[in-house]
């Protein structure tokens, strides 16, 4: 069992940088971690996803302007926000995906409740 509690969220001012904290209870060292931001009327999106090795992806959006780090001994995961633009905001959520994959079977996925960012122009 995994539970994942964000913090950092806010409001800023267009151009400004927030970073995003994700605790978990549980833990994550061999899972893969992700953050995804949703907006109104809009699924879910990949923003940023990091494996177990530290090997990171980015949604194009975000490409050059955020980056997602973890520490695997205060089982916490980051995303650091720069250059922050209004289609940013959103509400940003953790997730720890495929806890206890093995070979035969997929796992399981934990979301956390969510932080809101939100960017002003």
């Amino acid at each position: 069992q995994v539970e994942l509690v964000e913090s950092g969220g806010g409001l800023v001012q267009a151009g400004g940088s927030l970073r995003l904290s994700c605790a978990a209870s549980g833990r994550i060292t061999s899972a893969d971690m992700a953050w995804y931001r949703q907006t109104p009327g809009q699924q879910r999106g990949l923003v940023a996803h990091i494996d177990s090795r530290g090997n990171t992806k980015y949604a194009d959006s975000v490409k050059g302007r955020f980056t997602i780090s973890r520490d695997n001994a205060k089982s916490t995961v980051y995303l650091q926000m720069t250059m922050l633009k209004p289609e940013d905001t959103g509400v940003y959520y953790c997730a720890a995906l495929r806890v206890g994959a093995t070979i035969e079977s997929y796992g399981r996925d934990y979301w956390g409740k969510g932080t809101l960012v939100t960017v002003s122009s």
